[in-house]
């Protein structure tokens, strides 16, 4: 029997899934546990694997279409199969196109009927699967139930003699063929000419004096005019995942009293560390970022502040054992964009070297492939860091269920007082968003007092 390949369920929550790229083609050879597809979940963009042997004989859903879990989503005949044995005992309506009608139905891919002369005209015979089940589309079935129809004395046009939509609507007299041409004689005429009247004396007046006023020009529109370039009024589609982002941060808006504390901190000791660490790095491949080094530093601040690695749980506080970072991701738009937060696991148990190497793997894959749930299940903290793109502060959204997120500005180079005298140095502004009902002020306070002492001393985040 074929094999029917369904949407999974790759999340708790997941109802339905995105293919958003096939790995596979019709034809194709595959193997129990190649790649077949991107399925784009409510959570990430994952993968969906193949579980047995054989040759893909059908795709039944395009990319970009979203359909429920179970629904099929494309056919597998196994070796000793034969395409006709391909058809599922389950009919599968095929992907829907962009005009809203489904694929077997259009056009693309309809049977010509020829002209045959009564006598060489074939009985019908309806097209069985090899489990002996009726080939018919459900949009088909409920039609010819509807009107007393019966499929079996059909032929039908569709993909392997499968009847669809069009072959009922021409059974009951309603499809497009059935509808009757206007007749030549009823085609109206053109209304005829009004009689010319007789031919009357007519007085010239005399000629009109033409003005020398000069003729006004009418002005041209600036609306008329095609300006390269311009932009374009235009509407998009969000994906599944871009409006489970939206859905969260609303969320937690709405549920999570923030409130904010900033700190300016000198950098200028954490970035003489950087400079040293890569030098002595320089031709392994390996490349300390600022970011790694505030990764580690809040992990180990979590020590003398307990609570910021804490959630709220509604009667009481969940003091978490690990310390797990998450790093928000800005994903391209080519996948959606929007921003994902990959967790980096165990930082105070970690050097920052493999703290680099884990953050540099999940963001290339976020931007590439996307996250499973697991790499962005379980943080206990989040830092989003826009220093790069020279933004000196802001605030970020709490990501649920942790109480509060660290916003990282740019090290600014400016004018600032060192024992008592003006130097020019770099200093970093870090805004700290907290869930009140688990941080209050003085404790946020306090953590940031400790990630300065972490950041101005880096060499205490290398033990």
């Amino acid at each position: 029997m074929p094999i029917e390949i369904t949407m999974p369920r790759l999340s708790d929550t997941m109802e339905k899934g995105t293919i958003i790229k096939w790995h596979v083609a019709e034809g194709d050879q595959v193997g129990a546990g190649d790649v077949l597809a991107d399925v784009e979940t409510d959570k990430a963009t994952m993968e969906m694997q193949s579980f047995d042997d054989g040759t893909i004989q059908s795709l039944a859903v395009s990319e970009g279409q979203a359909v429920d879990v179970g629904t099929v989503v494309a056919v597998l005949l196994e070796e000793d199969e034969s395409p006709g044995d391909a058809a599922p005992s389950t009919p599968v309506e095929p992907a829907s196109t962009s005009d809203g009608k489904s694929s077997a139905d259009s056009p693309a891919v309809a049977v010509g009927h020829q002209d045959m002369p009564a006598s060489e005209t074939p009985t019908p015979t309806a097209s069985l699967s090899a489990a002996g089940h009726l080939r018919i589309s459900p949009v088909a079935r409920r039609l010819a139930d509807a009107h007393g129809i019966d499929p079996t004395s059909l032929v039908g046009s569709g993909t392997s003699g499968r009847i669809v939509k069009r072959d009922i609507l021409a059974a009951i007299g309603t499809g497009d063929e059935t509808r009757s041409a206007v007749p030549p004689s009823a085609t109206p005429s053109a209304p005829s000419a009004p009689p010319v009247p007789a031919a009357q004396p007519v007085s010239h007046p005399p000629a009109p004096v033409v003005s020398a006023a000069p003729i006004q020009a009418t002005p041209v529109s600036t609306d008329e005019v095609a300006i390269p370039g311009a932009l374009q009024s235009h509407q998009e589609a969000v994906s599944g995942m871009r409006q489970t982002i939206a859905q969260r941060l609303v969320e937690s808006k709405q549920s999570i009293p923030h409130y904010q504390v900033s700190m300016t901190l000198d950098v200028e000791p954490l970035l003489s560390l950087r400079k040293s660490l890569n030098s002595q790095l320089a031709g392994t491949g390996s490349k300390i970022s600022v970011n790694d080094l505030i990764v580690r530093a809040c992990g180990l601040a979590m020590y003398a502040n307990p609570l910021m690695n804490a959630s709220w749980a509604g009667d009481s506080i969940i003091y978490h054992g690990d310390v797990n970072i998450g790093v928000a991701i800005a994903l391209p738009p080519e996948r959606g964009g929007g921003l994902v937060v990959a967790t980096i696991r165990n930082v105070d148990r970690k050097s920052i070297r493999i703290i680099s190497a884990e953050t540099k793997a999940l963001s290339e894959k976020a931007r590439t492939r996307g996250l499973t749930v697991e790499e962005m299940s379980d943080a206990t903290f989040t830092i989003s860091n826009l220093g790069m793109f020279g933004i000196d502060n802001f605030t970020a959204i709490i990501n649920p269920p942790n109480s509060a997120i660290l916003a990282v500005g740019a090290a600014l180079e400016k004018p600032i007082v060192r024992n008592g005298e003006l130097t020019i140095g770099r200093e970093m502004t870090v805004t700290l968003s907290n869930d009140h009902r688990v941080v209050d002020g003085a404790t946020a306070a306090q953590y940031l007092v400790t990630l300065r002492e972490f950041i101005e001393n880096p060499a205490q985040i290398l033990i």
